[in-house]
């Protein structure tokens, strides 16, 4: 080998290493740049799970502090005409059977948040729990509406089903029937009385069912809007508390709908009332 071939074969080992010494640099570079993002990526997940938690944490203690102020009332009540009728002091047959009324009223609003609240902690932890088969949207909303019927002709509120017959999907019967029973419940209590109540399907696609309800009556102030399905809201707490409102009516609807796989959304109607629109799987 000449001396000049040979510093061209020694040039180009120093270039090729040089090379690879920068490659190696480089590649160190992005290395050191990705496991940078994986440490931000990991820090920023610990930050979220840590918020989220925080954020679960405060749910639950306001959940537990709405539930206590609740059960309040109705054990207060209880206690107090427990007490009269356990008195020494003499009672007439009336009185005595308006506290016992009383009382038994008071033991049904007791039983219906036990169970409104039993029923959104198995939505949230245990939905799976809920079984599925094949049901008639139609006719279960059929059966809310004949079991509210009375309720309804007291307050004069005609209700009108105009879901196509037959409306099928694959769904809970329970949570279906809670969904239309929960929603002329807050008709009967918020709406007002010489109205009408209309649930209908306005538009379906090869997934979904897309339902409307919606009522003619006072609908609610704005502020509320955003609200509106969060527990415990009270729209009107005095006349919620005489019609034996639990506060969590529309929050099981909530669930309920998104068990489903749908969405759901309420607003004001223009010519007057509250309208909720909301989506099923089918």
């Amino acid at each position: 080998m000449s001396q000049v071939t040979f510093h061209w074969s020694l040039l180009l080992l120093l270039i090729l290493l040089l090379l690879s010494l920068v490659f190696n640099h480089f590649r160190q570079r992005k290395l050191i740049r990705q496991l940078r993002q994986l440490a931000q990526s990991l820090e920023d997940s610990k930050a979220q799970i840590i918020q989220q938690q925080q954020l679960n944490r405060q749910l639950k203690q306001e959940m537990t502090s709405n539930i206590s102020h609740e059960l309040k009332t109705p054990v207060s009540s209880l206690r107090g005409y427990l007490e009269i009728l356990l008195s020494d002091k003499p009672l007439d047959d009336d009185k005595r059977q308006y506290f016992l009324q009383r009382c038994f009223s008071q033991t049904l609003r007791l039983s219906d948040l036990i169970n409104d609240v039993s029923l959104i902690n198995k939505l949230e932890e245990a939905a799976d729990l809920f079984a599925k088969q094949e049901v008639s949207v139609t006719d279960i909303a059929d059966e809310a509406i004949i079991e509210l019927e009375e309720t309804c002709e007291k307050s004069h509120i005609t209700v009108a089903n105009n879901l196509p017959r037959p409306m099928c999907i694959v769904g809970n019967h329970s949570l279906l029937y809670c969904i239309f029973r929960n929603l002329l419940e807050n008709v009967v209590m918020y709406a007002g009385s010489n109205i009408s109540a209309v649930m209908e399907c306005y538009k379906e696609d090869d997934k979904r069912y897309y339902l409307h309800f919606y009522d003619t009556g006072a609908g609610i102030d704005n502020k509320y809007l955003p609200r509106i399905f969060d527990r415990f809201l009270r729209i009107d707490e005095g006349r919620s508390r005489r019609t034996g409102g639990t506060g969590l009516g529309l929050s099981i609807v909530k669930h309920a709908v998104q068990f489903h796989g749908g969405e759901i959304y309420a607003r004001n109607r223009q010519q007057g009332g509250l309208e909720f629109f909301f989506s099923l799987n089918k």
